[in-house]
């Protein structure tokens, strides 16, 4: 087998030979590592597309699908829910303030009070409760944004920062 054209560029047709049959084996070689990847990828296929319990793989993907939309609409009524209550708590009363003192110096115990009731824009009232010894007097003072329209006494002006600024003073109260 003499090739006129092989001859001329001075190639021996044995070594493309050679080369060819290289070239073979290394395909063929390729060819059973594809193919032993392929039956691995068709087996794990199979068994994934079985399931567990013989249930098939698209019944239980929609089934997850499903409790993901539960899960879903439960946050969102969740987040609807805490934004609703916290509406709620900020119309409550959440700070409070009160000081004990004795109205009269007549009296001992400390018996009066300035209890400072306020919500979480600083409105609400002061209602001052001074004891004497004829009887005991009640009064209530609005609060409009931590201040007051009506001259406060020493007491309630202190039971109003004591619940403006609970934090300050450390006080914790618990309902």
């Amino acid at each position: 087998m003499n090739s006129k054209i092989l001859a001329s560029i001075g190639i021996d047709p044995a070594y493309i030979l050679m080369i060819m049959l290289l070239l073979i084996i290394l395909l063929f070689v390729l060819l059973i590592s594809v193919n032993m990847k392929y039956n691995r990828l068709k087996s794990s296929y199979a068994s994934f597309m079985r399931g567990r319990d013989g249930k098939n793989l698209e019944k239980s993907i929609l089934e997850k699908f499903n409790e993901l939309d539960v899960v879903t609409n439960i946050a969102r009524q969740n987040r609807q829910d805490v934004k609703e209550i916290y509406r709620r708590l900020q119309d409550g009363y959440q700070k409070v303030g009160i000081v004990k003192y004795d109205a009269f110096n007549e009296m001992g115990g400390k018996l009066s009070f300035a209890l400072t009731l306020l919500d979480g824009n600083n409105n609400g009232y002061i209602i001052n409760a001074m004891h004497s010894r004829e009887g005991c007097y009640t009064y209530i003072k609005e609060i409009v944004k931590g201040q007051s329209y009506i001259e406060l006494a020493e007491e309630e002006a202190e039971s109003l920062e004591r619940a403006v600024y609970q934090e300050a003073y450390g006080l914790d109260i618990e309902v």
